[in-house]
């Protein structure tokens, strides 16, 4: 039986930029990102800094080596089944670094979330508006 996917919609920075997220050493981070969640690296290169953009679903995000401190930054995915998202990374061999599903209130939406942390130190949070 197929495994449920769900889709990114969109992705929000807890900081500035979304394709300038910071790792300590993307030689290491990027297999998380194609194996546990699902991206593909799309580019790479190595000046100014070591950097890869990937891609899922037609969405972006940008990892580089650019000094920055990992456990401050990450992004919030919009996804259009928080559940089936869940699912997903659990298939995929996460446990340790995912959340439980809860409910947050931003401004006047409600989002169903969970929170994944990836070796790295960058926090991702899964959401459906509800």
């Amino acid at each position: 039986m197929e495994q449920p996917k769900a889709t990114l919609l969109q992705a929000w920075p807890y900081q500035q930029d979304k394709l300038n997220l910071p790792v300590q050493n993307l030689e290491s981070a990027l297999p998380f990102y194609e194996t546990a969640l699902g991206f593909r690296v799309v580019s790479q290169t190595d000046l100014p800094q070591k950097s890869a953009l990937i891609v899922r679903d037609d969405l972006q995000i940008g990892l580089a080596e650019n000094g920055g401190d990992p456990t401050q930054d990450g992004c919030f995915f919009e996804v259009d089944d928080v559940s089936a998202a869940l699912a997903e990374l659990k298939a995929r061999g996460l446990t340790c670094e995912l959340s439980g599903l809860s409910f947050q209130q931003h401004g006047n939406v409600s989002w169903q979330v969970f929170f994944v942390v990836a070796p790295d130190g960058l926090c991702y949070s899964y959401g459906q508006r509800q």
